[in-house]
């Protein structure tokens, strides 16, 4: 190992990434700096009384070779299934299962014209939506300005004003049309009503978890830890520090010291408020760009912080709630389901609650749930740090969630035996406010010859689990000569830049082409 320190600000999936792979090509020691009790960061995984919490819904699938293997090499694949023996940290391979409420029936999601689609809007609003669809193929609005002209161009107005509209606007807390339509092309990319129709006439075959021809929304089948995502996590933080390198817990960098065009150090405050220096040779950072910005000794200029502070994130919270049972669509589709539905997650496109989207953790592992006679579900809320839902007491949550989830159908109060609230700051980097103005930072932060901006916050850009880690890849490469910082910003900018055009040979091979899936 060099002499050389790397400070790694965050200990999430980018953070972690970046600290190894410094580790295993260079030798450099990086010091992890994560203000919370965990690591993991979104990605980390939730225990209350043996029952855990996937914070937002973590897939894991990636058309990158490099990411899947990199997984793979920390969790070998579980060939057992769904056996109940947790102690043996593995990946399993699941089914993707998805569904719209709205109206109270469940939708399969994306939408499909199959006969159940069919069934439940009836032929009348199938050929209205068609028609829609074909209008809005036939004269697209030639300029996307807006998240709301993007989903029109895609879906029709029809479409797009019942089942993604009133999700949308609860995620984000402000009209479609305030949003720009780059989210569309970072979360959406390439799907369409004619992607989905060509995957339903084209399924892919099975045993293939690799799935490379096929949207990210449309996959079927994914890789997932049995604990959650935090339990890899929490292997990778293990592996650094076993290696040489340390992982600091509530610790948080309050300010970096820059001098000649490099940062020479942070400032950290540790877990008794008392706060340290700490020398850096390089920093890779995951931290949200409105406090780094705000932190930078000497001060940014104006223009810089004037924008950095303009940056807008959505908060979220999640309600988890153990019942013995759910019920849900008893008097809309004639079937009650007295155990539990198949799916990962439900969104709610329904008007008059609060609720965005049903997590059932049963059907992400059975070892995410103690008993495997009940049912564990996340009820998750979006909101904006000190408004009246994120500051709502536990109780008065465990309240509101009861009522909603009672009135959409989905259970009794009294099946009710345990709940929880968990709350999660910063967990969507918003494409409002200042977003627009954002290469003025990046032009100015990249200025930095050893500072490396990496993840969802770090770049303030709505990245999935793999593309921050492939960011942090990036960043390393950076480091060591072998890139430059364009390709850090490159990720997930264009729709194949993640898709590996080799062959998955050698451990992915056999994962994505030979297993058996029940995925």
């Amino acid at each position: 190992m060099t002499e050389k320190t790397a400070v790694i600000i965050g200990g999430g999936p980018a953070g972690l990434t970046a600290a190894y792979e410094l580790l295993v090509q260079a030798g450099i020691r990086p010091v992890v700096i994560e203000a919370t009790d965990d690591v993991g960061g979104i990605s980390r995984t939730i225990n209350h009384h043996g029952n855990r919490i996937d914070i937002g819904g973590h897939r894991f699938f990636s058309k990158s070779d490099r990411v899947v293997n990199w997984w793979l090499d920390f969790l070998p694949l579980d060939e057992s299934g769904d056996s109940r023996d947790p102690d043996t940290p593995a990946m399993m391979v699941r089914s993707r299962v998805s569904r719209i409420l709205y109206g109270g029936k469940l939708f399969q999601y994306p939408l499909s014209l199959s006969p159940d689609t069919v069934r439940k809007l009836g032929l009348f609003n199938t050929l209205r939506f068609g028609l829609s669809y074909l209008a809005a193929r036939l004269r697209p609005i030639r300029q996307e300005r807006s998240l709301e002209d993007f989903l029109i161009n895609r879906f029709g107005r029809r479409l797009y004003a019942r089942f993604f509209e009133e999700y949308t606007e609860k995620v984000w807390g402000v009209p479609c049309r305030q949003i720009s339509a780059e989210w569309g092309a970072q979360r959406i990319k390439g799907l369409s009503i004619t992607k989905v129709l060509k995957h339903a006439l084209r399924r892919v075959r099975p045993g293939d978890v690799a799935q490379k021809g096929v949207e990210t929304s449309l996959i079927e089948r994914f890789m997932y830890p049995k604990l959650g995502p935090g339990q890899l996590w929490q292997t990778v933080a293990a592996r650094v520090s076993a290696l040489g390198g340390e992982v600091r817990l509530n610790q948080q960098v309050t300010a970096l010291h820059h001098e000649d065009g490099a940062v020479r150090a942070v400032t950290v405050r540790d877990a008794a408020s008392a706060s340290y220096r700490l020398d850096a040779d390089v920093v890779i950072s995951t931290m949200p760009i409105k406090h780094l910005v705000a932190g930078l000794d000497p001060a940014a200029p104006a223009e810089v912080a004037r924008i950095a502070d303009g940056l807008v994130y959505r908060d979220f919270l999640t309600v988890g709630l153990l019942v013995d049972r759910i019920e849900l669509g008893g008097g809309a589709d004639g079937t009650t389901l007295a155990a539990r539905v198949p799916d990962n997650w439900i969104y709610v496109q329904e008007p008059g609650v609060k609720l965005g989207r049903i997590q059932v953790f049963n059907n992400w592992s059975p070892h995410m749930v103690a008993d495997p006679t009940k049912v564990w579900i996340g009820l998750e809320y979006f909101c904006n740090e000190g408004d009246d839902l994120w500051e709502m007491g536990d109780g008065a949550l465990f309240d509101l969630a009861v009522a909603e989830v009672t009135r959409l159908g989905l259970i009794r109060p009294e099946a009710v035996r345990d709940s929880m609230a968990y709350r999660m700051p910063k967990a969507y980097p918003a494409y409002f406010g200042t977003h627009d103005e954002l290469p003025a930072i990046r032009r100015y932060v990249d200025g930095f010859s050893n500072l490396y901006l990496v993840g969802r916050n770090g770049m303030h850009r709505y990245n999935n689990q793999d593309h921050s880690m492939l960011t942090a890849m990036a960043a390393v490469d950076a480091v060591l000569g072998k890139g430059d910082k364009a390709a850090i910003w490159s990720v997930n900018t264009e729709q194949d830049y993640h898709e590996a055009k080799t062959n998955t040979a050698g451990r992915a091979g056999g994962v994505m082409a030979g297993q058996p899936q029940s995925a």
